[in-house]
């Protein structure tokens, strides 16, 4: 389970979430992935939790971000890290997109 060496982005699909979120995968095998979610000013990524790492960056926008009750405000070049099975969830404040790295891949992403 690999994804292709070269990722262009012109050549990869964008999921709708809805509510104004998509997302795009990019590289992955069993052990990593990366993804780009793009948000509408306004836009929620709902709290949840899920038994990977995260590791994201913001690249544009502004985010209200929620770890396990801690909040703080995140814009481009900012990041944030969230441990597995921690609640978590982003309000956007500023039309933006953030890159998410998960460890290991995310198999429910996967088509």
């Amino acid at each position: 389970m690999n994804s292709p060496y070269f990722l262009m982005e012109k050549e990869l699909p964008w999921t709708d979430l809805g509510g104004g979120v998509k997302r795009q995968i990019l590289g992955y095998n069993q052990d990593i992935m990366m993804v780009k979610v793009a948000f509408e000013k306004g836009s929620i990524g709902a709290a949840h939790k899920h038994p990977h790492t995260q590791s994201s960056l913001c690249v544009s926008g502004k985010f209200e971000v929620d770890i396990e009750g801690q909040r703080s405000v995140v814009s481009a070049g900012d990041g944030f890290y969230v441990a597995p099975d921690l609640v978590h969830g982003v309000r956007c404040l500023e039309a933006g997109m953030l890159l998410d790295a998960f460890a290991p891949c995310r198999k429910d992403f996967l088509p």
